[in-house]
């Protein structure tokens, strides 16, 4: 039984995912020639080819596919290892990189970035916002902040929340002086921000049969939210997002009804395996749970509930 040697693995995986040897000894800050020729020294210790050549093209045979299928999952394990322990080695001066939403990083997470470096003086935050989904290991980054039902192959991914956040329409102040106390129909007359899917869900919850057409759409929320707060139209959004403009005055919600838009994921904290027990992972995901808890609380303080029950008692 031919011996396999692992030192050939990462350009073998390369080729094959490029389909071509100078794209692999690019990625791989190799030589054209040094990638040919780990390629050849591997098949020829095999002793059978693994690639079918197509002109510039490399494409994986049979037997080619049946290696890639065995050797990639360890090979992943292997770089979430380097990963982790680059991180371990970084000692006083770590750095957690995370990838996520602009709306998410905008609206929610810079309003608190001061209150995470009076918690966390040692550890720096390298914030990539970007719609596009990363992969987390081939760019770098510790952990990504997602939304969806995933699963996302080779990742760990922790629920922030139990269930998806509220959808509830806003406005600036200026509109809610104008709109207070306005029906479902008022509202449909308004010029409206955003996804016309939510709206029509939100009409449809309100008992409001009416054709929604925004007069502007936005491909991030934080964007909307921002047109929304200059009175340029009202938006129906993730309660989240609005949450510091609700508790500031800077957006008002004019209706007391919300819907938990089914297309609307929930936030997950995803990360690779290696990286479990990582410290600064750790110490992110416990900020993380605890301000999202105090950003619900200053949505809907507990106090109001209490007050509402101390008069009753004192009507009695």
């Amino acid at each position: 039984m031919a011996r396999l040697p692992l030192q050939t693995l990462p350009a073998f995986r390369a080729v094959a995912q490029s389909q071509n040897l100078r794209a692999a000894a690019e990625t791989l800050h190799l030589t054209h020639s040094a990638v040919s020729q780990q390629i050849r020294g591997l098949e020829e210790q095999l002793g059978f080819s693994l690639f079918d050549r197509r002109g510039r093209r490399v494409v994986l045979n049979a037997a080619g596919q049946a290696l890639l299928r065995s050797v990639e999952p360890a090979l992943a394990q292997l770089d979430e290892g380097v990963q982790a322990a680059a991180a371990a080695a970084s000692g006083a001066a770590q750095r957690l990189r995370v990838t996520m939403l602009p709306s998410f990083a905008n609206r929610w997470l810079l309003p608190r970035m001061a209150r995470w470096r009076e918690r966390h003086p040692e550890l720096a935050l390298e914030i990539d916002a970007t719609p596009q989904i990363v992969d987390l290991q081939r760019e770098g980054f510790h952990v990504a902040l997602r939304q969806g039902i995933g699963p996302w192959p080779g990742l760990v991914a922790e629920r922030l929340f139990d269930k998806p956040m509220p959808f509830v329409v806003v406005g600036s102040a200026s509109a809610a002086a104008r709109l207070r106390d306005a029906s479902a129909e008022m509202l449909a007359r308004e010029p409206l921000l955003g996804d016309s899917d939510v709206w029509d869900a939100w009409f449809s919850a309100a008992g409001v049969r009416t054709r929604v057409v925004p007069v502007a759409t936005f491909n991030d929320a934080g964007l909307m939210l921002q047109a929304a707060e200059q009175s340029l139209g009202l938006a129906v959004c993730r309660e989240l997002l609005a949450a510091d403009a609700l508790v500031a005055g800077r957006l008002v919600q004019l209706s007391p009804l919300t819907i938990p838009f089914e297309a609307a994921y929930v936030y997950h904290l995803v990360y690779p395996p290696a990286l479990r027990d990582w410290p600064p992972l750790n110490a992110l995901r416990g900020w993380l749970r605890e301000e999202l808890q105090l950003s619900m609380l200053a949505l809907h303080p507990p106090a109001r509930k209490a007050s509402r029950a101390r008069t009753k008692t004192a009507d009695r």
